[in-house]
């Protein structure tokens, strides 16, 4: 059975963090293999998909995107086909029925919803589409459909933890160059080196936002390869290839 992960603040709305417990895929990626981009088996992504989806909101239609590490949010009124997925990082939707899809593999998974609107939102929050604001144009995708800032809550899923996220001085420098209070969201490490606490980064961009309500799930993909995939983990141990776990969410 397929594990999945929910948010309190979410509650009554359809939604799923899913880990690689409960999938059919084999080898490398051994489990609730979520991606496309893998090297697995069509047919096994298929029925991992599959899976997660009646796991989630049986019977609904699941539409993802291409992602490409950006800031760009699509408005999705129909579904369209795997093969004809836009090249984007975030969908919102305001059409019951159809279930919003975002796979990860260290990155942040994050779930947006206006229940009293009934208008949700899913962004693959990476550093670069973080920092470049995926999140900001989520928000802004669906105050376009009617939404209210102060009304959305969102919840951030499984990612890698700062204890997990070793960057150098360039990459801490990035941050603070937009924005010098960045700071506080790297801890020191090793010389020349410094640990990035990216679902503390990424609930601070909602926040400052002006979210009603932001849910830390705290959960780490490098940590625990029972659970969830990792990209920077697989590269670490020389695996390859790498899982996608998905995300979900609908707007009933």
């Amino acid at each position: 059975m397929a594990e999945v992960f929910r948010s309190g603040l979410l509650s009554g709305v359809p939604h799923g963090f899913l880990g690689r417990r409960g999938g059919v895929s084999v080898g490398a990626v051994a489990g609730l293999n979520a991606g496309l981009g893998s090297g697995d088996a069509d047919a096994a992504v298929a029925q991992n998909r599959a899976i997660a989806v009646e796991a989630v909101r049986p019977g609904a239609r699941l539409v993802s995107v291409y992602q490409v590490h950006s800031a760009d949010c699509v408005t999705v009124t129909e579904p369209w086909s795997d093969t004809a997925r836009p090249r984007a990082d975030a969908l919102v939707t305001d059409r019951p029925g159809l279930l919003l899809g975002i796979v990860t593999a260290d990155c942040a998974p994050v779930l947006l919803a206006d229940p009293a609107a009934g208008i949700v939102g899913a962004a693959h929050a990476g550093w670069k589409g973080a920092v470049a604001g995926v999140t900001d144009a989520t928000l802004s995708a669906m105050e376009a459909l009617g939404a209210r800032r102060e009304r959305i809550v969102g919840a951030i899923g499984p990612c890698i933890a700062q204890a997990s996220y070793e960057v150098d001085d360039g990459f801490a420098d990035r941050f603070a160059e937009e924005d010098p209070g960045n700071r506080r969201f790297f801890a020191p490490g090793t010389p020349g080196h410094w640990q990035f606490d990216l679902e503390a980064y990424v609930a601070h961009r909602l926040v400052d936002a002006g979210i009603g309500g932001v849910e830390r799930l705290g959960l780490d993909t490098y940590a625990d390869p029972a659970r969830f995939y990792s990209f920077r983990r697989a590269t670490h141990l020389g695996e390859p290839d790498y899982g996608r776990q998905i995300a979900l969410i609908a707007a009933g």
